[in-house]
């Protein structure tokens, strides 16, 4: 048998321990990968959350105008007598 084909308990243990290696350098480049996208997800939520809060009001001043509106529309037609 050549050198290549014998697998002796050290150069498994050697491999086992650079798949270990492996597997731990990946986890540390994942974490630090997400925690950097969570730092970018959270400022744009933080925008999102502004525009959606401008949104918000935008639509609760025309539900407040269409209601004043409403309002004018059937006093003036209560005004002129039209029910009577």
């Amino acid at each position: 048998m050549s050198p290549r084909e014998k697998w002796t308990d050290e150069r498994l243990d050697d491999l086992s321990a650079k798949v270990d290696q492996g597997f731990s350098d990946l986890k540390t480049e994942m974490k630090e990968g997400f925690e950097r996208m969570e730092a970018r997800f959270g400022e744009r939520f933080d925008d999102v959350d502004k525009r959606l809060v401008r949104l918000e009001e935008a639509y609760f001043s025309l539900n407040r105008t269409m209601w004043t509106g409403t309002c004018m529309i059937i006093a003036g037609l209560i005004g002129t007598g039209i029910f009577s």
